[in-house]
């Protein structure tokens, strides 16, 4: 064996305060890696279960968990940059928001497959097997909108008509944006979608919240006393792309498979998914000072 290289693992495990020779003989143990192993290739393939017997139902089923698995990825390059003891040069956040750009393209182009991918007639038929379940309730979906923005950014116009001067964190999660899509102001009637969403994950967002107070993506970008061209660029391109294309490609792709000859079908969580995912309603941004007014929607 090379003998530089034992020194180096020597070195390594020494300053760890550990005896190398464990290690070295742990080696002789060890069994080699297969690549189906370290991906958990069986496992991953056994994830689907389809509810009903529409081949397609499947094709659903991985869409969403790819969908999944994407926003695991950007939130692992987010978690990156709200280390608040590295110091992040303007390089280092360019490149971290570029992938961003980059998992959100994926996002957008691979809608494709639920937009052309699925049988028109099926879809309509095993997405009733899925009530009351919906989008909606992806957690990582809010996880990510708390580490990019300052939570009061995720309350729309009308939400802030309806805060206090100095509203607590349970004030703007009661008025948060994406409890249009569950909550009727008029009868003051929660969905059975978002009560049990908010069961589940509410607290887990407030207290995200309070650990990425005054650290988020945003904040952190606003360290920079003068920021690049590039790097406000960068930011503009993921923001449009995650809060304006993505929603509007998702709206488009419900339109084709619940609007069809005059006729509007409800979503299966019962949300009114016309007027909640269309971008313009929601009013999301994660950095709304690098716009103005709602220039947002109309960025190319």
């Amino acid at each position: 064996m090379n003998n530089e290289l034992l020194k180096q693992l020597e070195e390594k495990y020494k300053a760890l305060g550990e005896n190398p020779d464990n290690y070295l003989k742990g080696l002789l143990y060890t069994k080699p890696v297969n690549y189906w192993d370290y991906i958990e290739v069986d496992t991953l393939l056994s994830l689907q279960k389809p509810k009903t017997n529409f081949e397609d139902e499947t094709v659903f089923i991985v869409y969403h968990q790819i969908t999944e698995l994407t926003l695991k990825l950007m939130i692992h390059e987010i978690k990156q940059l709200l280390r608040i003891k590295t110091f992040h040069t303007e390089s280092f956040f360019i490149e971290k928001i570029r992938r961003l750009v980059r998992y959100t393209d994926m996002l957008i182009t691979s809608f494709e497959v639920m937009t052309d991918g699925l049988n028109y007639d099926d879809y309509n038929k095993f997405r009733m097997s899925l009530t009351p379940a919906s989008g909606i309730q992806s957690a990582q979906f809010r996880y990510l909108e708390i580490m990019c923005t300052p939570v009061l950014n995720l309350v729309n116009k009308e939400g802030h008509k309806r805060l206090s001067k100095q509203p607590s964190m349970d004030e703007i999660f009661e008025n948060i944006y994406w409890r249009d899509a569950g909550y009727n102001r008029e009868t003051g009637k929660t969905s059975h979608t978002l009560m049990a969403f908010e069961q589940k994950y509410l607290e887990s967002f407030k207290d995200l919240t309070a650990e990425v107070a005054g650290n988020t993506v945003w904040e952190q970008f606003q360290k920079f006393e003068k920021p690049s061209d590039n790097l406000i660029f960068r930011m503009r391109d993921f923001d449009h792309q995650y809060n304006v294309k993505w929603p509007k490609t998702h709206l488009n792709t419900a339109k084709k498979y619940l609007e069809k000859k005059g006729e509007t079908k409800e979503g299966t969580g019962g949300s009114p998914w016309k007027k909640y995912l269309h971008p313009k309603h929601q009013q999301r941004s994660f950095f709304p000072g690098l716009w103005k007014d709602l220039e947002i929607l109309d960025w190319v």
